[in-house]
């Protein structure tokens, strides 16, 4: 029996659009006038099995099944579900009733398969075709909207099939609309996309085989009821082709796994880029709960109360007086486009005209809490999930974490150190347990936990996070089962992973950061020893540097997470000694190089001072004294080496009057004496500005020059002092003043003098001058 016979015969077809109250209102009644004995839903076939858990008493929607591949690159697609989704609605009918609920699309490993390949031909073809017809289709139903007289597509909608009574007028139209539209844009799709054509093609013949298996299976065709979107509603009512077994065994296909995870309303809705989603989610579950209680007249007050209970929570009062206008307005609105209750956009109208006075900006906040909302949906334990979700949620549980799973993004504030008011280990380092928790999240690039930086030098006791739970975070919980059945396995399989691919001392020396703030010893053992072999062969200054840099800090606040950095004491001496023996060396560099070399010699000289009683902090200071007096080095890093000896007092005024004069005396180019003033500029300004000698030889050195070497000066004078603090830059204009023969009282007076126009004029050529010229 072909499935058009079948039709005929009395397979009951009820088309509905996903995420649709009215859709789920008519779906039940239809299905309490048929009582089927078998409910067909559009929906991954081998997804089935998963029927019977999407209707347990403790799920709360938003949901979704999650299909996910085991190999890398890990492809998903997912399956959402709301309260008022017709198909989750048909489950819990379907369940009440004692009767069997299937899904009959295309299973999962072929879905994701075919997704896949049409991904891959749209980036590796030509994508303006498939382009041209979406606008093309999305213009037709615009067209639709302004035929009926309405702004927009989705009010169009709301009002002319949501708003339906009759559910055999529902299931009508919504068969008559989906046909006519079908018609009008099935040629075009063939033409501009055909890969999107062949795929509904294949789904719908699928389906149709499924059916027509029921079917054959003994259940009568008048006792059949199949959900399907309205697009798919008459190519199934068609006596088309069905799809053999061999064909379908013949589909492309990769394996998957299915599990479910709760989902947010956000991304139900098309603001997060969901094709099939609705504007306003929280709205339309409203809807749906009005519609429930047989009173959907009491929806626009229902809203326009929600969206002045938001205003009033951020501070911004309405009276009932207001709202009550507002859904007197509303209603009106409706009138006017021969409506029977008001539409989103009516509602919209009324609560910016009444509740935001005109303005949207007063009322956008609460428009957005109200339409789409911050619900996130809930799954028992024992639900069918991976085993790394069990192990999150246990987590969650374990460290008091469960709160925070909310779409809305909330702060939670650690203190590592031990509390010593609680009698258990386990209460005394809660807050050091959910670190490493929240470090291996972070770790596995989980979003639900993102690290901010806190008013402390270093890895001290406090923390700072900021936890937001979405379904993207869901799903890169699934796709870290690939690393580890569990958080911690998974962090550490990462970490391993990370260190076959090493190849520097800065590499390694992060990845012991990273396993030493994920309390992982071993995982922190295995880079220790990575770090130790790469350390032999090190050769590179900064590299070198910023591993110091790492090492110190481990150092230095090892007990913070109870973890023993002792072992790494001997390697931050070995390499400390390695750092000083290429400083030297590696300062003959250009002076592009000399920006990352600046930064690693300032790390070095923080790690000396840190730790002088570990490393050779005496040939440390040999090498920075000879770098500092060597002209065959790059001048910034000489001048930096200078500040830094200079810093630790082991230069005296005279030396440093010889030294200045040397450095900045006429006939010294530009770029070599200006740079070397760079340098000295970057440590200890107090310094500095208590050194008049300094400022007098800058300002002869300057005065000597002709135009286009003062000019080639500024490149690197203006480097040094735009670093400097206002008041700093005000003092060196006061010592300046002294120096050409003003007190520091008229200095002050003219710096606060406005500029004149032709100062103003001299200021502006030399901003818009193209220093890179020179």
């Amino acid at each position: 029996m072909s499935v058009g016979a079948a039709a005929k015969c009395g397979v009951h077809i009820f088309g509905i659009r996903h995420l649709s109250p009215a859709g789920a209102v008519h779906l039940i009644r239809f299905l309490n006038e048929t009582q089927p004995q078998l409910v067909l839903v559009e929906g991954p076939s081998d997804a089935t099995r998963l029927i019977n858990q999407i209707t347990l008493s403790g799920v709360k929607p938003p949901i979704a099944i999650l299909a996910y591949t085991e190999q890398l690159p890990i492809r998903t697609v997912v399956f959402p579900l709301a309260e008022y989704s017709p198909e989750y609605q048909a489950f819990h009918w379907a369940a009440a009733h004692g009767v069997e609920a299937r899904f009959i699309d295309l299973p999962s490993d072929v879905s994701v398969s075919l997704y896949a390949g049409r991904r891959a031909a749209i980036r590796e073809g030509n994508e303006e075709g498939a382009r041209e017809y979406y606008r093309r289709t999305n213009k037709r139903y615009e067209q639709v909207a302004e035929l009926a007289g309405e702004p927009d597509y989705e009010t169009y909608w709301e009002r002319h099939f949501e708003q339906i009574t009759g559910h055999d007028t529902y299931r009508n139209a919504i068969h008559a609309f989906s046909h006519e539209m079908r018609q009008l844009s099935e040629s075009e799709e063939r033409t501009h996309t055909p890969l999107e054509s062949a795929h509904n093609e294949i789904r719908e013949a699928y389906m149709r085989s499924q059916i027509a298996e029921a079917i054959a299976s003994g259940v009568p065709a008048d006792r059949i009821v199949v959900v399907t979107g309205a697009y798919h509603a008459a190519a199934l009512q068609a006596d088309n082709d069905l799809m053999s077994k061999s064909e379908a065994a013949s589909l492309p296909s990769i394996t998957t796994k299915l599990t479910l995870m709760p989902y947010s309303y956000y991304k139900l809705s098309t603001h997060s880029g969901y094709g099939a989603g609705n504007a306003a989610p929280s709205y339309f579950e409203l809807a749906w709960q009005c519609a429930k209680e047989h009173d959907p007249k009491k929806l626009p007050t229902l809203y326009l109360s929600s969206i002045a209970g938001h205003m009033r929570d951020s501070g911004t009062f309405r009276s009932a007086a207001s709202v009550i206008e507002a859904v007197r307005l509303a209603e009106s609105l409706a009138s006017l486009h021969g409506g029977r209750l008001p539409a989103l956009k009516d509602l919209h109208d009324a609560a910016i005209t009444c509740l935001g006075y005109g303005e949207l900006s007063n009322v956008a906040d609460a428009l957005a809490r109200t339409d789409v909302g911050t619900a996130i949906g809930v799954l028992p334990e024992g639900i069918s999930q991976t085993p790394i979700q069990d192990d999150l949620n246990r987590n969650l549980k374990m460290l008091k974490l469960e709160k925070y799973k909310t779409t809305v993004a909330t702060d939670l504030e650690l203190d590592l150190r031990e509390n010593r008011r609680v009698k258990s280990e386990d209460a005394a380092f809660l807050d050091l347990r959910r670190s490493f928790f929240l470090e291996r999240l972070q770790l596995l690039a989980i979003s639900f936990a993102q690290k901010r930086a806190v008013k402390q030098d270093g890895a001290t006791w406090a923390e700072k996070w900021v936890l937001r739970w979405t379904p993207e975070a869901e799903i890169e919980v699934v796709e870290s089962i690939i690393k580890g059945e569990t958080i911690e396995l998974a962090a550490a399989y990462f970490i391993k992973e990370s260190l076959s691919q090493c190849t520097n001392t800065l590499q390694a020396a992060e990845l012991v950061k990273a396993a030493w703030n994920c309390g992982l010893p071993s995982s922190m053992e295995d880079a220790r020893q990575m770090l130790q072999e790469l350390a032999v062969e090190a050769g590179d200054y900064a590299q070198v540097a910023g591993t110091l840099r790492e090492l110190s800090l481990l150092v230095q606040f090892g007990d913070v997470r109870k973890m023993d950095t002792a072992i790494l004491v001997p390697l931050l001496e070995q390499l400390f000694l390695r750092g000083a023996l290429l400083l030297v060396d590696s300062a003959a560099c250009s002076d592009d190089a000399a920006a990352d070399m600046s930064s690693a010699i300032i790390d070095m000289h923080a790690v000396a001072q840190q730790h002088y009683d570990v490393v050779d902090d005496v040939r440390w200071v040999t090498q920075l004294e000879e770098l500092a007096y060597r002209d065959d080095r790059n001048a910034k890093l000489s001048g930096i080496a200078f500040a830094l000896l200079l810093e630790r007092s082991l230069i005296d005024n005279e030396r440093l009057a010889r030294e200045v004069s040397r450095r900045l005396s006429p006939g010294i180019p530009a770029d070599i004496g200006a740079g070397w003033f760079e340098g000295l500029s970057l440590r200890n300004r107090y310094v500095l500005l208590s050194r008049r000698q300094l400022w007098e030889q800058l300002n002869l050195y300057t005065a000597s020059l002709d135009d286009e070497q003062f000019r080639r000066s500024l490149v690197f004078l203006r480097r040094a002092l735009a670093s400097f603090e206002p008041r700093e830059k005000n003092a060196i204009a006061e010592l300046l003043g002294d120096v050409w023969g003003f007190g520091s009282l008229e200095a002050a007076d003219v710096l606060q003098r406005p500029l004149s126009g032709e100062e103003q004029q001299k200021l502006d050529e030399l901003n818009e001058f193209d220093f890179g010229d020179l």
